[in-house]
């Protein structure tokens, strides 16, 4: 395993805005999308652990970490995954392979789907399904709990509130408080956002119009309660001979919770290639 040391935080000025990224290693481009409740640094220790065999870079979604907020205010997942293309433009990778958490999923298969040509292989971990083919009311009373959640408590409030949940019951005090840290450290235009972004996504459209001949791969923990195992399985469902492996006791954070065999599960995956 790499140091942690080794890990460089950086951030670059790219058209109008700034991105920031956690980035370390060499060689063919590893790539990690958080979720809604974190940022770049929650994969701390799959850039360390993968940085040995692979350049892994971890981004911090627009709006999150040193990255500025999208311009539109209202974005789909076409303008995240344009938003992480020119980032890959910026770091000279022309081809990755990427993996995406949550709501990281619909950003990496929107990705994979408008570049076929610069996905090696797609791993999807907890899959958010999107809320687009929810009826409308209830797609409006989840991005309105979602988003009230964050402005009555504050994001520290919500962090205590939200952040247990998305890890299993056996998991260690330092995992819940890394959950905890990263989500109380979201602000308001960035987390609405990506959760207007969430109740207009897709997944199961994008995946089912992946290339046929791309490497794909599923991944999430068995006590998962927030993207639950039968939501995996949908979005597993929806391409049919893809790889799947599960996480036992793991819940939604299951890379946080369980370094060791998500890492496992990504870079036997990203080997076979």
């Amino acid at each position: 395993m790499a140091a942690l040391s080794s890990i460089k935080v950086r951030a670059a000025r790219l058209g109008s805005g700034v991105v920031s990224w956690s980035e370390a290693g060499e060689g063919a481009a590893l790539v990690l999308l958080h979720g809604v409740g974190s940022a770049s640094k929650s994969w701390r220790a799959q850039v360390g652990a993968l940085s040995s065999r692979w350049r892994v870079v971890a981004w911090d979604a627009p709006g999150y970490g040193g990255s500025s907020a999208l311009a539109q205010e209202s974005p789909d997942a076409a303008d995240y995954a344009q938003a992480l293309a020119g980032l890959l433009d910026a770091l000279g990778i022309a081809r990755c392979h990427l993996v995406g958490h949550s709501l990281g999923c619909l950003i990496a298969a929107r990705f994979a789907r408008a570049h076929p040509e610069r996905t090696l292989s797609l791993t999807l971990a907890s899959c958010a399904l999107g809320h687009a083919r929810l009826a409308a009311q209830e797609r409006a009373r989840l991005l309105e709990s979602r988003i009230g959640d964050l402005k009555s408590l504050g994001a520290q409030g919500m962090a205590e509130k939200r952040g247990p949940r998305l890890l299993g019951p056996g998991a260690p005090p330092s995992a819940v408080a890394s959950v905890v840290r990263a989500m109380a450290a979201v602000n308001l235009r960035g987390y609405a956002q990506a959760a207007g972004m969430l109740s207009r996504g897709d997944l199961i459209g994008d995946i089912e119009a992946l290339a046929p001949d791309l490497p794909v791969q599923f991944v999430w923990g068995t006590a998962d309660v927030i993207t639950p195992p039968a939501a995996n399985e949908k979005a597993a469902a929806a391409r049919p001979g893809a790889r799947v492996a599960t996480i036992s006791d793991a819940g939604h954070a299951c890379y946080v919770e369980s370094p060791d065999a998500f890492n496992a599960a990504i870079d036997e995956f990203a080997r076979r290639q």
